[in-house]
């Protein structure tokens, strides 16, 4: 799955997230996602986890075959 279509699947669900993404093994298919929001605020890392997932589509395991996942809360103001 390419960078491109991830991000934008991540910023449909989480319009404010801001997304780093590094391609671990140079093959569209194993990636790593740091992903901030602030809507993860208040949520325990396994939630924030389930958002980001939801936002994939179902896509995690099929077309995307790896992705190693890093939320951080957003600092609002």
């Amino acid at each position: 799955m390419k960078e491109d279509d991830i991000v934008a699947m991540i910023k449909a669900a989480l319009p404010d997230a801001t997304i780093e993404m590094t391609d671990l093994a140079g093959d569209n298919d194993h990636w790593k996602a740091v992903v901030i929001s602030s809507a993860f605020a208040g949520k325990s890392r396994v939630a924030q986890h389930q958002m980001v997932y939801a936002a994939l589509q179902g896509n995690m395991g099929g077309v995307l075959h790896a992705l190693a996942l890093e939320t951080r809360v957003a600092q609002v103001g």
